[in-house]
């Protein structure tokens, strides 16, 4: 049976197509989004059309046929780890920002709307909100909140997997720390190819290319009664203003390298603090192995900044070896779990 699949991956700050026929990349693009086109959109559904028409206009120049649509999964509600059939509950959940606001809840719906128009079924693959947790990762510091598992988990599972293959060692049996580095970081310990814990890249964790991370929580209280700012804008300043874009005023990490090639020292204090903060949050989830690690993986987009991943290994590789795997392999892993229903290898999940 032959299989032509398109994939699609809405980033924070870009949109990343893919066709695959019988399993294998046919064409890919990664259309980047500048900050200043996406400061005209209030919040993340008001890009949706925006980057719509990209995604349509590409696939009128390149797809003719299709088998099925497979997109990221967004912050849906806790479920196990597998390929989804995109349903209407799917649907109203990502439109509700159920879990929270984030470029990867327009995908099912992109996905969903794109299958129509071909006549295939859609999916959705490890989403964003698969919960691994064990107990102990759940707790915040009060009964009111709990942690969340939320994180890439689509591109952490598949560099586990392949880690554990370069280790010669079957995946339940490794322990491995692994950053996935872009427009959000997740720093996650993957214990048999389970992610035990992670930070909340929404709200916690190292600060990224435009989100503050964790910040001091008594002077965040403040700021948010102090009226200066509405709850919107409030979510905007910690997703999507936050960052090297509050710092610097660019979400391009390739920008700030070149600052820093022309000497720009605040720029390379700025960007190494982020290194810094990355490190630190490994160093934290090492503990969590009990200092039991076989790799730490640096992953993500990010990943291809030597400059960056360097400044991080030169402060971890302490703790075991650094491996890096620039870019993710997201888009293969969103096909592979579209390709496994379509061939009847598996049973689509219902969400």
């Amino acid at each position: 049976m032959d299989t032509t699949i398109l994939v699609i991956n809405p980033g924070s700050t870009s949109t990343k197509l893919a066709i695959y026929k019988n399993g294998a990349m046919h064409l890919s693009a990664r259309i980047q989004h500048p900050t200043e086109e996406l400061s005209k959109y209030p919040r993340i559904w008001d890009q949706y059309q925006f980057r719509m028409d990209v995604i349509k206009k590409w696939i009128k120049e390149n797809l003719r046929e299709c088998s099925g649509v497979v997109a990221m999964g967004g912050l849906l509600r806790a479920l196990e780890g597998g390929t989804y059939l995109v349903n209407q509950k799917m649907l109203d959940d990502a439109k509700s920002n159920l879990q929270g606001e984030h470029a990867s809840n327009l995908g099912c719906v992109m996905a969903h709307e794109i299958a129509n128009e071909f006549g295939c079924p859609a999916f959705t693959v490890d989403p964003v909100s698969v919960d691994e947790f064990e107990p102990l990762a759940r707790y915040s510091g009060h009964p009111e909140i709990k942690r969340r598992s939320l994180s890439h988990v689509l591109n952490i599972h598949a560099a586990a997997r392949r880690a554990a293959t370069e280790c010669n060692k079957p995946l339940a049996e490794t322990s491995f720390i692994i950053c996935h580095l872009g427009g959000g970081i997740s720093v996650a310990p993957v214990r048999g190819g389970r992610i035990v814990d992670v930070n909340d890249a929404s709200s916690d964790g190292p600060f990224t290319p435009e989100r503050t991370g964790g910040l001091p929580l008594q002077t965040f209280i403040s700021l948010c009664m102090s009226g200066k700012y509405k709850e919107q804008e409030l979510r905007k300043f910690v997703m999507g203003k936050g960052g090297l874009v509050a710092y610097l005023g660019t979400n391009s990490v390739e920008e700030v390298e070149k600052r820093i090639g022309s000497g720009d020292k605040d720029a390379r204090e700025v960007y190494e603090a982020m290194a810094y903060q990355i490190a630190k949050e490994v160093g934290a989830m090492a503990t969590v192995l009990q200092g039991k690690v076989d790799r730490i993986i640096l992953t993500g987009g990010i990943a291809n900044s030597a400059m960056l991943t360097s400044w991080i290994r030169d402060r971890v590789s302490f703790i075991a070896p650094v491996v890096i795997y620039p870019g993710e392999d997201e888009m293969l892993a969103l096909s592979q779990g579209a390709l496994r229903i379509l061939k009847g290898e598996e049973q689509a999940k219902e969400y």
